[in-house]
C-alpha cells in the first residue's frame, strides 16, 4: 500500500484553494491545528482519569472479586472458631 507523496498533497492542496479561496487557508490550517491541540488535550484528560479512577477502584483477581485484603474483624471471626475447636480437643 502506497502513502500520500508529494504530488498527492499538491493535488489535495490544489482543490482545496480551488473550493475555499486562498484568502481562507490560514484559517482553515488554524483550526484544524486548534482541533489537533484539543484532541490531544482531551485525550491526555481521558487518560488521567482513567488513571484515577484505577488507583481509586480496587484491584480485581483472576476470577472479577475484588482482591481486597481481609479486615481484622473478619480475619478474627474466621480463625475464632478454630482456636475454639483447639481449645476444646485439649
Amino acid at each position: 500500500m502506497m502513502g500520500i507523496g508529494f504530488p498527492e498533497l499538491m493535488i489535495i492542496l490544489v482543490i482545496i484553494m480551488i473550493i475555499f479561496g486562498a484568502g481562507k487557508l490560514p484559517e482553515i490550517g488554524s483550526a484544524f491545528g486548534n482541533s489537533i491541540k484539543n484532541f490531544k488535550k482531551s485525550m491526555k484528560d481521558a487518560e488521567e482519569i482513567q488513571e484515577a479512577a484505577n488507583l481509586e477502584s480496587p484491584t480485581t483477581g483472576e476470577n472479577g472479586d475484588n482482591a481486597e485484603p481481609p479486615s481484622e474483624e473478619s480475619t478474627t471471626e474466621d480463625t475464632a472458631p478454630a482456636q475454639e475447636a483447639k481449645e476444646n480437643q485439649n
